[in-house]
């Protein structure tokens, strides 16, 4: 086999799992819950809607679940690759590995086919959810197949990405940084050079999106064969992109691996004296130049997390992407037309404003998994619990450290909505209720990485858990309200239509967060929330501010707590006491 060894025993190992068969099954249910929730939002509870109304809904929800399926495709092949290789490192293997006989495109394959095997399997299996869609009318068949070829091939690309970026960064928080925020840059890179130079219409291809757009508006283009050229450039590039990743981090993975850090460690002692002196001589402990050293603060946790570079040097070239982002989205805010909405729910300023946020959330949640995830994949966590500090210690110091390391996350949403409120696409009282809507928010994802780092011992499965439950949170709620948008009727008949929803969206919160040690205030926060979402989109959509900020920070707020609780009370939790 091409991927060799590495390959073969991911597709033995992983077919095993019972988390494997629940995957795939609840992948496919959830697109099945989501169609009947946007047909009883869309089209109502009546018995035989007509042809026209039903063709009507299929080309709204196949274009719903074709740009969902590819986001979630591009997310889990990011994080499942980058795992892979990270898991290596902070285990201390890789090494091993590259001492076999494991040629540099077996060792990279392996890791890389290893990572989009559960990618590649959700495509298949979602294309009969997208079948189904079909017997709505409005979409062909050869519109279907486009969709899932350009979502696959993007996923092959992202994972691709995260591979080469894992193999790249020795720090797993540096690895989920760029490894998410590659695909971001990447579609605003292209989409800016579109703006600049329109005549370079090919390059359009290197957007999956633009691809997507005109799969599920077949009409917009003109011709009929306009949205299948689209396609099959969009697949092409990507596919293309993919390859070129993988022949990078072939070349370069013996380059890069072992890190300097190792590399030092093996070369620290010289074996010989340099002008010819005896052994003994070159082995003499050498005199130690004296030097000051940094004082520590009585709280050494909070010390390290904010005096020194825990997460690596590199992690400024985060933060600056991460300001140039803010910076876009904020001129996007000021240039935007406030009378403007995107899809009938937001201005323009409110899509910058989102987009920051869901990135900001997913990289403080990045931040708090790998903190604590860090200390036990380095040998250092055990020596944390031996000494006289406390559980509360240790969570505030980890709490601050994150406020600190990811200001700029916490306060870049917040100068986009300023920014907003300045320009007039939103009022004062609407940006003051955006921004503590945000930082409750920010405070639940911080929340989860630590808890889900402590409620698994296996690094990779904690940040896949962490990451996975704040992602499919923010997707849903932003699919809830693009859904309330297409509703219409009175609030009793959308929240029966979206009561299966609100149900399976708690089961499925509750049982992440209480995976490993299940706690009754866990499972309440788990069982409010949805239904506390609800009526704060409502609220929202309705022009009620204040209701649905007061939801929202109540939602999250109690959620947060009910994890940090344990969290200061004993180690269990927070030295990751539960299954892995």
């Amino acid at each position: 086999m091409f991927a060799g060894p590495l390959f073969a025993r991911e597709l033995i190992i992983v077919s095993r799992g019972v988390k494997h068969f629940l995957l795939r099954a609840g992948y496919v249910l959830g697109f099945f819950l989501l169609i009947y929730t946007a047909e009883k939002a869309v089209i109502g509870f009546e018995a035989s809607p007509g042809p026209g109304p039903a063709a009507a809904f299929g080309q709204i929800a196949f274009r719903l679940l074709a740009f969902l399926e590819t986001v979630l495709l591009t997310f889990f092949a990011i994080v499942s690759c980058s795992g892979r290789v990270s898991q290596e490192k902070d285990r201390g293997t890789l090494v091993l590995l590259l001492m076999t006989d494991l040629s540099d495109a077996s060792l990279v394959g392996g890791k890389l086919a290893s990572g989009l095997l559960t990618p590649v399997v959700l495509a298949l299996i979602g294309l009969p959810a997208l079948a189904a869609v079909a017997r709505f009318g409005g979409v062909e068949q050869g519109q279907i197949v486009a969709a899932s070829a350009v979502a696959l091939t993007t996923a092959c690309a992202a994972g691709a990405w995260g591979t080469l970026v894992a193999f790249w960064r020795e720090k797993t928080f540096q690895t989920l940084a760029v490894g998410l925020l590659g695909p971001i840059a990447w579609v605003l890179a292209v989409e800016g050079l579109l703006l600049a130079v329109p005549s370079a219409g090919l390059l359009g291809g290197l957007d999956p999106l633009r691809a997507l757009w005109a799969v599920t508006n077949p009409l917009a283009g003109g011709a009929a064969s306009y949205w299948a050229a689209e396609a099959a450039l969009a697949g092409g590039l990507m596919a293309g992109l993919a390859a070129v990743f993988f022949a990078v981090a072939t070349n370069k993975v013996r380059v890069w691996n072992p890190s300097r850090v190792i590399r030092g460690q093996a070369t620290a002692g010289p074996v010989e004296a340099a002008d010819g002196g005896s052994a003994d001589t070159a082995l003499a402990p050498r005199t130690a130049t004296a030097r000051d050293h940094r004082q520590v603060w009585d709280s050494p946790i909070t010390w390290r997390e904010l005096c020194t570079r825990a997460y690596g040097k590199k992690t400024a070239v985060i933060k600056a992407v991460v300001i140039l982002l803010v910076a876009v989205a904020a001129a996007a805010a000021w240039r935007s037309d406030p009378g403007e909405l995107v899809y009938g729910l937001l201005p323009p300023a409110g899509v910058a404003l989102v987009g920051v946020a869901f990135l900001g959330v997913l990289l403080i949640n990045a931040q708090a998994v790998t903190s604590l995830t860090s200390e036990r994949d380095g040998r250092t966590l055990e020596l944390l619990l031996a000494t006289e500090i406390t559980p509360a210690d240790l969570t505030a110091g980890k709490l601050l450290g994150i406020a600190w390391n990811m200001r700029e996350a916490f306060l870049g949403p917040v100068v986009v909505a300023v920014v907003a409120a300045a320009r007039g696409a939103l009022t004062p009282g609407e940006c003051v209720s955006a921004v503590f809507s945000y930082l409750a928010l920010a405070a639940f994802a911080a929340m989860v990485g630590l808890h889900s780092a402590g409620a698994h011992r296996d690094s990779r499965t904690a940040i896949s858990a962490s990451l996975g439950t704040v992602f499919f949170l923010l997707a849903g709620n932003l699919v809830f309200l693009l859904l309330l948008v297409e509703a219409r009727g009175s609030f009793a008949l959308q929240f029966q239509g979206f009561l299966i929803f609100i149900v399976a969206g708690g089961v499925g919160l509750g049982a992440a967060l209480n995976t490993g040690r299940s706690a009754s205030a866990l499972w309440l926060a788990a069982s409010l929330l949805p239904f506390l979402t609800f009526y704060a989109a409502g609220s929202f959509l309705l022009g009620d501010g204040l209701a649905s900020t007061l939801a929202v920070v109540a939602a999250y707020g109690f959620a947060s707590v009910a994890m940090l609780i344990p969290a200061t009370s004993e180690f269990g939790v927070a030295a990751g006491a539960g299954r892995g």
